[in-house]
């Protein structure tokens, strides 16, 4: 029984780059935002390329961050400001990151 093959590297699913190709060529913007009531929301956007699960990179960040949070679209919205412990963990997941 063969390993199933990437489409888009060619690579057999063990070995794939894709996702950290795409991860070293998106730059992931992070930015506080002041809700209703004065809560500040921490943003995570500029992750566009669909070879990234932003779902599960939702999941690690709130891990992280001890935070709750939600994914709108293609921006991750993290409970309180996490700005600092965000742009680690997104550094150790291979991506460029850019604080705002």
């Amino acid at each position: 029984m063969m390993a199933a093959i990437c489409n888009i590297c060619g690579l057999p699913d063990e070995l794939c780059i894709c996702q950290e190709i795409a991860k070293e060529q998106q730059r992931a913007i992070l930015s506080t935002d002041r809700r209703r009531y004065g809560k500040i929301v921490t943003k995570v956007e500029g992750i566009d390329d669909s070879a990234i699960d932003i779902n599960k990179l939702a999941k690690v960040l709130k891990n992280k961050c001890a935070a709750g949070g939600t994914v709108k679209g293609r921006v991750i919205e993290l409970q309180g400001d996490h700005k600092k412990k965000a742009a680690a963990v997104l550094k150790n997941e291979g991506f460029n990151v850019e604080v705002r």
